[in-house]
């Protein structure tokens, strides 16, 4: 289905193609296209009143890959026997209070995500937090305080269906009731090709590999859309899943259209330093940087087998400020047990991101040695040592240190929840989506 001109303002797209990443990769075992850190020169464009526009993309490799020596060296394992990564299980993003309307009209009539079955009373009653599900991963929603979230980044999905996402823009455009509270907010949709010999700027329902969806929220988080080329692998229902409502449609758990969340790209500052950004995943959770997938203005890390998390220099320049947290007034009184001065830090209220590892207790260590620990009086479940980090099956951390800076120099505060797959018994952790087999 070719889209129409269109009276909302679409971003046009512009593309560097010396910034493309090949748009297929698969690397140690890894089942991940990479993160599309090209396109953010695409949603930075200025937007004009035009049909949803096309663009060519080339097939190049990525240069300027991380240095492979800048790994952590030290005589601590990394990685392997210590900790290993098995999922980015959820992205954490406020929505603006009393506009959930908008959330369900993007979330799941457009994107096509699950409603959680442990969020349906929330989504009936129109307040409080929504979980967005993509197969086994999750969209976490809570009201804001109250205006919303724009994560500074971008979000790659994969989808299984994208001519359905444009039969739904157009009836957006046409004034569906659905997508009327998308309406006056900042929902863009913008289509990019990715055969360079290709000069037919329509969108070819016919040849739906060959196109990305970028995709803006209400709000102004940004979205990368792939097509799946295999639903079921790349829904990996063996894996895990996440509890879906089942919609009158009949459509259940297995069979929500928004398949994956392959990447999360965090931007950061244009001096940050980029390789001590992965010695400190390597060094806390065990993690690796994949070289074919960085550059020199970017890291790629890898989260399991089938994502990556991925810090890229921010598209608007050097002069631009980033933040990824959100300090609030701390109003808890229950500062006794605090053992770091990171303890003390105020509640957050930026977006956090959520990993399942496999050996949880390591990983704290790793980060208490780094004096990165965390609470967020925030939430309910806190850690304040390591007992009570195995107790309640995670612990957070905040700060990104180079382990090899003896300074310590906080790099970017990204708030990060991480989860243990079992519990102190040995049993499968009630919210952990993932089968036991996977998991254990």
């Amino acid at each position: 289905m070719a889209a129409r001109v269109s009276p909302h303002a679409i971003a046009v797209l512009v593309l560097l193609h010396d910034t493309a990443h090949s748009f297929s990769l698969e690397h140690r075992n890894l089942r991940c296209r990479g993160p599309p850190s090209y396109l953010a020169f695409a949603s930075r464009a200025i937007a004009i009143p035009r049909p949803i526009p096309t663009l060519t993309r080339g097939r190049c490799a990525a240069g300027g890959s991380a240095s492979d020596d800048a790994r952590y060296d030290g005589d601590d394992e990394i990685g392997g026997g210590g900790c290993r990564v098995l999922l980015m299980d959820h992205l954490n993003i406020n929505h603006e209070r009393g506009r959930h309307d908008a959330l369900n009209a993007f979330y799941f009539d457009f994107l096509g995500c699950g409603v959680d079955t442990r969020k349906y009373d929330n989504y009936l009653a129109g307040r409080k937090t929504i979980w967005a599900n993509a197969g086994m991963h999750q969209f976490h929603l809570p009201e804001g305080n109250p205006s919303a979230q724009v994560f500074d980044g971008m979000i790659t999905l994969v989808h299984d269906d994208l001519d359905l996402l444009m039969e739904r823009y157009n009836e957006y455009l046409d004034g569906d009731h659905r997508f009327a509270p998308l309406k006056d907010t900042e929902f863009l949709v913008g289509v990019v090709k990715s055969d360079p010999s290709d000069d037919d700027d329509d969108y070819d329902d016919d040849d739906d590999d060959g196109y990305m969806m970028l995709v803006t929220d209400p709000w102004g988080t940004e979205f990368c859309i792939l097509p799946s080329d295999d639903p079921t692998e790349d829904r990996a229902a063996h894996i895990g899943i996440q509890p879906c409502v089942v919609n009158d449609d009949g459509r259940g758990p297995t069979t929500t259209h928004a398949l994956a969340m392959e990447d999360v790209t965090v931007y950061v500052t244009h001096d940050a330093n980029l390789d001590g950004i992965g010695r400190f995943y390597e060094y806390v959770l065990g993690t690796r940087t994949i070289p074919e997938l960085s550059t020199m203005s970017s890291i790629c890390i890898a989260m399991g087998e089938r994502q990556t998390l991925t810090f890229a220099r921010h598209p608007d320049g050097p002069d631009v400020e980033v933040v990824h947290h959100d300090f609030g007034d701390d109003d808890d009184d229950d500062k006794s047990s605090a053992s770091t001065p990171h303890f003390g830090y105020p509640p957050n209220y930026g977006p956090h991101v959520s990993v399942y590892v496999t050996n949880m207790p390591w990983a704290y260590a790793k980060a208490e040695e780094l004096g990165v620990l965390y609470i967020n009086s925030r939430f309910k479940r806190r850690a304040y040592n390591l007992e009570d980090a195995i107790d309640q099956c995670m612990f957070r951390l905040i700060d990104i240190i180079d382990p090899l800076d003896d300074e310590g120099k906080v790099i970017l505060r990204l708030e990060h929840e991480v989860r243990s797959a079992t519990t102190r018994d040995g049993k499968m952790y009630k919210s952990c989506p993932l089968v036991a087999n996977v998991a254990i």
